[in-house]
This record gives structure tokens, C-alpha cells and sequence, in this order.
């Protein structure tokens, strides 16, 4: 049985992440409501990578994403967000697994 009291975030901290500086493989579209798709990445994303800026706009951080592959499924197909895969060695590099 797992212990109740490890949370995401104390995991994730154990991968490490190259980010390619300046190429961002997940992009937002230009928006100025948030559609539905990406209003529900602020919670589906396991990595926390989507945020409400200040202006009410969505925004990602891609230092940490995971690759999970959640916003492919979620966000993509509404025309949301721009994905690509990260250039070979850069993105997550996970410890264990």
C-alpha cells in the first residue's frame, strides 16, 4: 500500500529536465478567452505545467512536462495548442522507470 501522505509533486522532483532553450515543444495559441480544452489542462495536467497568467489568458511552462501525452488528448484536437516532440535529448529524463 502507498503511503497517503507522497504527493505528485515530491516525486516529480526526483526526474530531471533539459529543457531546449527557446523551443518550446507545446505551444498556446493566441487566445483571448480560454477555450474549455485548455481551462481543464490546469487541472488534468499532472505536472502543473498549465497556468492563468494575470490577464486571464492560459500559459504553459514546458520545464517540467512530463510527455504524459494528457494535452495531446485534451487540448490538440481542439486547436488549442501547437505539440511536438522534443528534440532527441532534451525534455524529461526520468530517474526511476
Amino acid at each position: 500500500m502507498s503511503d497517503p501522505s507522497v504527493r505528485v509533486e515530491d516525486k516529480l522532483f526526483y526526474n530531471r529536465y533539459l529543457v531546449d532553450a527557446g523551443r518550446a515543444h507545446i505551444k498556446v495559441k493566441p487566445h483571448t478567452t480560454p477555450p474549455a480544452a485548455l481551462l481543464n489542462m490546469l487541472t488534468l495536467c499532472p505536472a502543473r505545467c498549465y497556468e492563468l497568467n494575470e490577464a486571464g489568458q492560459v500559459e504553459v511552462t514546458v520545464d517540467g512536462c512530463v510527455e504524459c501525452g494528457t494535452c495531446r488528448i485534451v487540448a490538440e484536437p481542439s486547436g488549442a495548442i501547437e505539440w511536438t516532440y522534443p528534440r532527441g535529448g532534451y525534455g524529461v529524463l526520468f530517474k526511476f522507470g
